[in-house]
């Protein structure tokens, strides 16, 4: 790598060869309709194939079913898209789930499953693909973080943890490839309005934006290929901040946003269909796990 820019092979959007995993609604679904809009070829897989198949559908691209978990899915998918396509140029992880509520109330199933999407899932994605790009000396893989990967939030210990690891895996990747030609990058939203934040009150102090903006994020990285992009943008000091500023300051900042607002003021009705999505994918997993 030059000391300044990247030396990376640009990759033209254009007839590019796009992977997005958990595709079928929001960031995923905003981020396979931007890339579709820039003449990219885009595969979106989710775990539920009609999702899958719809979004893909709507914008011009393919569906397939994906579970990130498994990483015998993971492979059968990249089969497919190669044996269609030949090559894969942009991966996106994007694949996740956020359980909120206290650390002990959380069941095992519910931590397992949250640490097989977030961390797992990225993992078996950058395996079955960076492969081949390492071959072909290009490509360029996302993977969808969360300031949460920075930032610990009450309410969400265990989704902290996989974020943070999901910050960890994608800088150290990113070195160990820094050679090949291929870029590993993270993105880092704040709050994001989609389904993982239903039922939580958002706005009020804390940074929250729309699913097109961190898409929009996730394409621009083919672009720059930075190693790490917060959105919004001016949360990238957010390290800065936390290792110079005194935490009793930063405790006064807290509360002011109500950062307990996951343990304390969640609608349980409007977080209903999401929590027992959360739960059918963690009771899939206790049974398959060992």
């Amino acid at each position: 790598m030059r000391i300044f820019g990247n030396n990376y092979p640009a990759i033209d959007l254009a007839g590019s060869v796009v992977v997005i995993s958990g595709g079928g609604r929001g960031i995923g679904r905003a981020t396979a309709q931007l890339f579709v809009s820039q003449g990219a070829h885009v595969c979106v897989g989710d775990i539920e194939e009609v999702t899958a198949v719809d979004t893909a559908t709507t914008f011009g691209g393919r569906g397939y079913a994906l579970d990130v978990t498994s990483r015998s899915s993971r492979e059968t998918f990249t089969a497919k898209v190669i044996e269609e396509f030949g090559h894969i140029d942009i991966l996106v992880n994007n694949a996740g789930v956020m359980p909120i509520g206290a650390f002990l109330d959380e069941s095992d199933a519910v931590s397992w499953v949250t640490l097989d999407v977030n961390v797992w899932g990225p993992i078996h994605g950058m395996r079955s693909i960076l492969t081949g790009m390492d071959d072909r000396r290009r490509g360029h893989v996302v993977n969808v973080a969360s300031m949460a990967g920075k930032l610990p939030v009450p309410g969400m210990a265990v989704y902290n943890a996989s974020k943070f690891g999901t910050v960890g895996l994608s800088a150290s990747a990113r070195v160990e490839f820094a050679d090949s030609g291929v870029s590993v990058s993270a993105t880092l939203p704040s709050a994001v309005r989609t389904g993982l934040s239903s039922g939580v009150p958002l706005g009020k102090g804390m940074p929250t934006v729309e699913p097109e903006v961190v898409a929009q994020a996730v394409v621009d990285s083919v672009g720059h290929r930075r190693a790490e992009t917060a959105v919004p943008r001016y949360l990238a000091g957010w390290d800065v901040i936390d290792a110079l500023v005194p935490e009793w300051v930063i405790n006064i900042g807290r509360r002011v946003i109500d950062d307990r607002r996951a343990l304390t003021s969640v609608d349980p009705v409007g977080r209903a269909d999401y929590e027992q999505r959360v739960a059918r994918q963690a009771e899939n997993g206790k049974r398959e796990r060992p």
